[in-house]
């Protein structure tokens, strides 16, 4: 078998894990409801990246900068598998008809800052949280 094949043919890229975020979160049991996320690849945030890129002109001279608190709602709630953040139901639970909105208005500062370590840890980039926050 040639090196090439193991390009070729790697292992899957998307991975799913059960994460607990919060001991808020409780079944009609009392029992902990983990939050559910997956990998995120670099296309995806490539793209998560251009969403949350914001363009201004200074003094006649285009500018980019990246909307760090934007590009952090977008990859909890791209990577965040359960809950849904844009079900419907969640969505009017939290007053808000955009899904990006509804971690911040749902958890805690540190509640989200752990389900974006996760994220980022699941999707193999470390720091991403400390970058977001900067």
């Amino acid at each position: 078998m040639s090196k090439l094949s193991a390009f070729l043919n790697p292992a899957p890229i998307q991975e799913e894990k059960d994460v607990v975020v919060s001991k808020r979160f409780t079944d009609e049991d009392g029992n902990v409801v983990p939050f559910r996320i997956r990998s995120m690849s670099q296309e995806e945030t490539e793209a998560i990246t251009k969403k949350a890129t914001i363009r201004e002109k200074v003094n006649g001279v285009v500018q980019e900068r990246i909307d760090s608190a934007a590009f952090a709602r977008l990859m909890v709630v791209a990577a965040t598998v359960e809950p849904n953040f844009s079900s419907t139901e969640l969505c009017q639970r939290y007053g808000t008809l955009d899904p990006s909105l509804v971690p911040g208005k749902m958890l805690r500062a540190g509640e989200f800052n752990a389900l974006l370590q996760e994220i980022s840890q699941l999707s193999g980039v470390s720091g991403l949280e400390d970058e977001v926050k900067n």
